[in-house]
């Protein structure tokens, strides 16, 4: 085994979380395989975060060292961690010929890594993953979508995101490429410019290499995670012959728990698909997603503490709400979180935005709750449309809709509502609460 201090970490002993705040590169992929071979937690870090934000995450992981470029951010979390310098770190990874030339054995329950939840729904919490769990993750995922060595995955996700991790084990097991897109390239251009086979992406994403004209007959798999593809997306990549597979996945259980296999039809398309190897999905009475398998996370950090987080029979509950079809397809209905109530009736955002995305020309929809003082809430929607000042879309939600789900106002999409993978619902309310205190 490749001892810590190949590494220039100094007297930090295996097993010491090490957070990693770069840009997507080589440089960033060689580190995290590097402080995993050698013994280390890695904690990748978004990029995208402030100095204080960064400091906070480090500090609820108990991380010993931070491994950056932007000297704001190494000021910013103090003398408290260790700060190694990344051109050393670079310089003794790639002068280390036992990277190429000696396998190692690590067993599957040593701790790899810790990937922060999107904090959709409240603070991000800090999953701890066994080596194991990627392992798993990874056999599952090639058993469904063939991965071959020659094969190039786009890696089209962000590194603190677990399905940009995912992707780097997939490759590994089955020697395929880990294809780096250039900074600022589209999806197509950067699918075309590598030479992409696989690729990973969300609705956005995929709306956006839509609208390319790029050849992409190449592709043999198109994964798509992040959430529900609405159904417009999914009609549309069909039409243009793309492979897809639509899935259902978190951070808790090292990226996908379900996935459509090859050669879906449109309706098989239209849900989550169907447990991949080494994952069990079962529901609670309230109709609550549950999981558990090979691929399910340690548990959660907080400092020092450790929160397994799991029942008594070993269940993870996702606070997701779904349902098997016969065929064991899961339809995923939106999280429980986003549940209100208007003027007594239950009201699932998800729903809204289902209806929205089944209308010509909406790409993508999301939906939260305003106060209001006769109904106690009321549902506003901000939609992703060309043309939405020329359309009526509550009267084009009529058919599908009863009216106290329709909403009372639609908003263009605003840019910053997407920080990650997924909107942020939290200041997308509040950003509805605003205006329509204005109106």
């Amino acid at each position: 085994m490749v001892s810590v201090s190949a590494l220039r970490l100094g007297s930090l002993e295996p097993g010491s979380r090490v957070a990693l705040c770069l840009q997507r590169d080589e440089r960033y992929v060689a580190l995290v395989l590097a402080l995993i071979r050698a013994g280390h937690v890695a904690c990748p870090v978004s990029d995208r975060l402030p100095p204080r934000g960064v400091a906070r995450l480090l500090e609820s992981a108990a991380c010993s060292a931070l491994i950056s470029e932007d000297e704001d951010l190494l000021q910013a979390v103090g003398p408290g961690f260790l700060r190694p310098e990344l051109g050393a770190l670079l310089e003794e990874v790639s002068q280390d010929s036992s990277y190429r030339s000696e396998s190692i054995d690590i067993q599957q329950e040593r701790p790899a890594t810790i990937i922060f939840t999107s904090g959709s729904t409240g603070a991000p919490k800090a999953a701890l993953h066994t080596f194991g769990n990627h392992y798993y993750s990874a056999l599952g995922s090639n058993a469904n979508i063939a991965l071959r060595a020659g094969d190039r995955w786009l890696h089209s996700l962000p590194l603190y995101h677990v399905g940009g991790l995912s992707i780097l084990f997939r490759c590994l097991l089955s020697r395929a490429t880990v294809a780096l897109p250039q900074p600022g390239a589209s999806p197509g251009e950067s699918i075309a410019g590598l030479g992409a086979t696989h690729v990973s992406l969300v609705s956005t994403q995929l709306s956006r290499l839509l609208r390319e004209s790029t050849d992409l007959g190449r592709l043999e798999a198109v994964l798509m995670g992040g959430g529900p593809v609405p159904s417009s997306l999914v009609d549309e990549a069909l039409a243009r012959g793309l492979p897809l597979h639509t899935s259902y996945g978190l951070t808790e259980m090292a990226s996908q728990v379900t996935t459509t296999p090859p050669g879906a039809s449109l309706e098989e398309l239209r849900t989550a698909g169907r447990a991949l190897p080494g994952r069990e999905v079962s529901f609670s009475e309230r109709g609550e997603v549950l999981v558990r398998g090979q691929t399910l996370f340690a548990g959660y950090v907080e400092g020092e503490r450790f929160d397994r987080a799991v029942d008594a029979e070993g269940w993870f509950h996702t606070r997701d709400l779904g349902e098997l079809d016969e065929s064991g397809y899961l339809r995923v209905g939106g999280r429980m979180d986003n549940l209100f109530i208007s003027g007594g009736e239950n009201v699932q955002p998800e729903e809204i935005e289902e209806a929205l995305c089944r209308l010509e020309g909406v790409d993508e929809a999301v939906v939260v709750p305003v106060p209001d003082e006769e109904f106690g809430a009321r549902p506003v929607a901000y939609v992703r449309i060309n043309d939405a000042e020329s359309r009526d879309l509550a009267r084009e939600l009529e058919p599908f809709l009863p009216r106290f789900k329709i909403p009372v106002s639609f908003h263009p999409w605003p840019e910053e509502a997407r920080p990650g993978m997924k909107a942020d619902r939290k200041a997308l309310g509040e950003r509805a609460r605003r205006l329509r205190g204005r109106a």
